[in-house]
């Protein structure tokens, strides 16, 4: 956080504020982004005082399928760890491979542990560095068990199918039909504050299309782990047809009077143009190979989840060059819809995400910037609590890890649900709990570290007034 003084009045970033929220609703808020951008342009070029002059990025690692937040952060005292053993059934782990934690806030007697797979994040976890969030999900407004059980709350739609959660995840507008993520509008908002001019994305995807940064103005910049996504063989003393090649220029430098033909030709010219500036922005950054040492799969070879981790490190490292202030990198795993043999795919899951997240966080501690990136998982749903026979099936509240050097960690926030089939957490059955944390609360408490102010929350969140926790207290003050 910036401690340089201020000159009287408002800020550059207090203006647009107010001037967003002056007299309009959220609607009105939303569609007056784009004269944001232009507001921000010309108070820039009046010398008006710039945007806080600090650095923060974010990384989303999302796993696909629906991980098993049961066996991620287990009770570990005797009494709890029994009654989870009891229900738990065949996919229970053995007390004695868990990997217990320090957790600064549970409560008497309690204790608590990690998946064996996550020994690389055991001792981060202990300092500080690591906090567990319980029992999160996708929700319209708090629910009771009794609510869910009599139809007289709404919950979201398609609860357990992982198309709709995943996109409910990554939006968090369960009730709207619209597929703009809550990444995207933060960057909407933050873009024209933090990074403007610049020529590339805030918002950068090493994990392919998602839903979380699609924005009404900022789009996603796709990455590879090998870098920039580019034409092939596009040089002049690269290309084995040069003719080609100035065939192609000469046709991307032409004036098109067809207002399609024109927004082709635009579209083209800036992929060669961001190509070519990351392209050589790499050829700058070293490659880190070595800090992700840890970072490889059962063979031996490079993790996937790491080269994605070590590909966002790269384009921090380069981030005066892109003139990014503000960073939003999505990264991601599959094989998590774990309904047959779970316990070793599951296990083999969580040793690379765990070996991954723990390099990459001793990454950023390396470059200086640990306390300015927060790397955080999220999933489709939980697994059910009792066992189909070597699996689960799809669920609901699951419990999730956020990692970085400006996270309130060691402590986990949030409830532990009543581990018992049909209790008061379950819907019913077979151990789907009722998520005691949305994903609105989730997300405010990071865009609240990331810059938002409480104003503009309902402008990234649109339901965060339901629910009454915006800040769960996991993140250090912004």
């Amino acid at each position: 956080m910036s401690t340089s003084p201020r000159r009287p009045g408002l800020s550059r970033r207090q203006f647009l504020g107010h001037a967003a929220c002056a007299g309009i609703g959220l609607t009105g808020m939303l569609s007056q982004l784009g004269t944001l951008r232009l507001l921000g342009a010309t108070l820039s070029a009046q010398g008006l005082p710039n945007a806080v002059n600090d650095y923060k990025a974010l990384v989303c690692v999302f796993l696909f399928g629906g991980n098993d937040g049961n066996n991620t952060i287990i009770p570990y005292d005797q009494p709890t760890y029994d009654r989870y053993a009891l229900n738990r059934g065949a996919l229970a782990l053995p007390r004695n491979t868990l990997l217990p934690v320090n957790v600064a806030n549970a409560g008497p007697g309690l204790q608590y542990a990690l998946h064996p797979s996550l020994a690389r994040l055991q001792p981060h976890f202990n300092a500080g560095r690591v906090a567990g969030l319980l029992n999160v999900g996708t929700l319209l407004a708090p629910i009771t068990k009794a609510e869910y059980l009599s139809g007289g709350a709404a919950v979201p739609p398609y609860l357990f199918s992982h198309n709709d959660q995943q996109w409910q995840w990554q939006t968090s507008v369960p009730d709207s039909p619209k597929r703009i993520g809550w990444g995207g509008r933060l960057a909407d908002l933050q873009n024209a504050l933090y990074n403007e001019g610049s020529q590339i994305s805030m918002n950068m995807s090493i994990a392919g299309q998602n839903f979380f940064q699609a924005g009404n103005e900022v789009l996603q910049y796709h990455l590879t782990t090998a870098g920039s996504v580019g034409l092939n063989e596009y040089s002049a003393t690269y290309s084995p047809n040069p003719e080609l090649y100035r065939a192609l220029r000469d046709t991307e430098g032409l004036s098109y009077s067809h207002i399609f033909e024109r927004e082709y030709a635009g579209v083209m010219n800036r992929a060669i143009a961001n190509d070519t500036l990351v392209r050589s922005l790499l050829a700058t950054v070293p490659s880190y190979t070595e800090k992700f040492a840890n970072s490889v799969n059962p063979n031996g070879t490079p993790s996937a989840i790491g080269g994605q981790l070590r590909m966002a490190l790269r384009m921090m490292a380069g981030r005066q060059t892109l003139g990014h202030k503000r960073q939003i990198f999505f990264c991601s795993m599959g094989g998590f819809d774990t309904h047959d043999d779970q316990l070793d795919n599951h296990a083999a899951l969580l040793k690379l995400l765990g070996d991954a997240l723990s390099d990459f966080y001793q990454a950023t501690v390396d470059l200086g910037i640990s306390t300015n990136v927060t790397a955080f998982t999220a999933s489709d749903f939980n697994r059910t609590y009792s066992s189909n026979g070597r699996g689960s099936d799809h669920a609901w509240g699951s419990h999730q890890l956020v990692v970085g050097g400006a996270v309130n960690g060691g402590r986990l926030y949030g409830s532990m649900p009543r581990l018992e089939i049909d209790g008061p957490d379950d819907t019913g059955g077979r151990g789907n709990w009722i998520p005691t944390i949305s994903t609105d609360e989730y997300a405010a408490t990071l865009s609240k570290w990331f810059g938002v102010t409480t104003g503009d929350m309902p402008i990234v969140l649109p339901n965060i007034g339901r629910f009454a926790h915006p800040d769960l207290g996991f993140m250090a003050p912004a």
